[in-house]
């Protein structure tokens, strides 16, 4: 009994729903999320196809697609990324998410770069090294995350972390970061006139929310990143290597924070099984459309040439008419 083969039995993909029918399945889940198993498969016998409801969830949990949210998060993703028109039936689903959403007081997020959420993380005391606290950043669109270690918390570390990593990354994709939330911790609020995490969101001109007093939930995208991090990564990492630096540490995290980014898929709202930095790509031009300012500028810059020649031409006009003034005093 103590050799006998315990583990999971292999599934037999004979048995396996048929392909075709696999794809209705997930057709009708995304046509009409709103509607249950049983009612998915009625839908399919009318159009001949043969299944049952269980057959039906046996599917939807395979594509984690089992309940009506996810179904609507699948939905969301999906429109917002292949632009897809939205029939009656899904306007109405999505309308009834989004006021169920607003009742609890759920983040709201268009596109990468409409809002990011910042936290600081205590990571613990390394003998060798100090406390070590870590800066955290994710955009709550597509989940891309940053992180930086440091041996204090304080707002130079917090303006630090933006100006190092964050900003220069949006720059990069030609995104602007448009708002950040935070705790209300003194690292991200004080008096904006001697507060350096407040005056660097000033300069770049970026809106500042804060999450509700003694409620860290609103900020729980930061807080199930850290629970991912902490099992992911300093779990192992601690056990592993006897670290004597803080860069020794942070370039570990890095790798780490690397392949969370562009190789670890993620189970976000909007990822859809992606990975944060694909869905970042691919919601790139969501934002792009949103875009007024690169509007504005091309019109001001569209402005700006054509003053230049009626600019040009009034100069010569003035040193045409000096001249001939000169002329006839001379």
């Amino acid at each position: 009994m103590a050799l006998q083969e315990i583990s999971r039995r292999k599934p037999c993909l004979k048995n396996r729903i048929e392909e075709h029918i696999e794809k209705a399945i997930l057709e009708v889940a995304l046509e009409k999320p709103a509607y249950g198993q049983v009612r998915v498969a009625n839908e399919l016998a009318k159009r001949g196809l043969s299944i049952s409801p269980a057959g039906v969830r046996c599917v939807w949990l395979r594509h984690d697609l089992q309940t009506f949210q996810r179904r609507l998060k699948a939905l969301e993703a999906k429109a917002a990324q292949d632009s897809l028109i939205l029939t009656e039936d899904q306007l109405r689903a999505l309308e009834r998410s989004r006021e169920e959403k607003t009742a609890r007081g759920e983040i709201e997020t268009e596109h990468p770069g409409y809002l990011g959420a910042q936290d600081t993380y205590y990571v613990g005391t390394i003998k060798s090294i100090g406390r070590i606290y870590q800066q955290t950043f994710i955009d709550t669109y597509s989940k891309v995350a940053f992180a930086k270690l440091y041996d204090r918390k304080n707002a130079l570390v917090a303006a630090e972390m933006l100006n190092d990593r964050v900003v220069p990354f949006f720059d990069q994709h030609e995104l602007p970061l448009l708002r950040v939330l935070t705790d209300r911790g003194t690292e991200y609020c004080g008096n904006r006139e001697s507060h350096e995490y407040q005056l660097y969101l000033a300069v770049e001109n970026i809106d500042h929310s804060r999450t509700k007093a003694k409620s860290p939930q609103t900020n729980g995208i930061c807080e199930r990143f850290h629970r991912t991090i902490q099992e992911e990564f300093y779990s192992t990492a601690f056990r592993k290597k006897l670290y004597r630096s803080l860069d020794e540490l942070q370039s570990d995290l890095d790798d780490w924070l690397t392949e969370y980014n562009t190789e670890r898929s993620h189970s976000g709202k909007y990822c859809y099984g992606k990975t944060p930095l694909q869905t970042f790509l691919d919601s790139k031009g969501l934002a792009q459309d949103k875009m007024l300012d690169r509007t504005l500028t091309s019109s001001s810059d569209i402005q700006s040439q054509r003053a230049e020649p009626e600019t040009e031409r009034s100069h010569a006009e003035r040193s045409a008419g000096g001249g001939v003034a000169r002329g006839a005093v001379a």
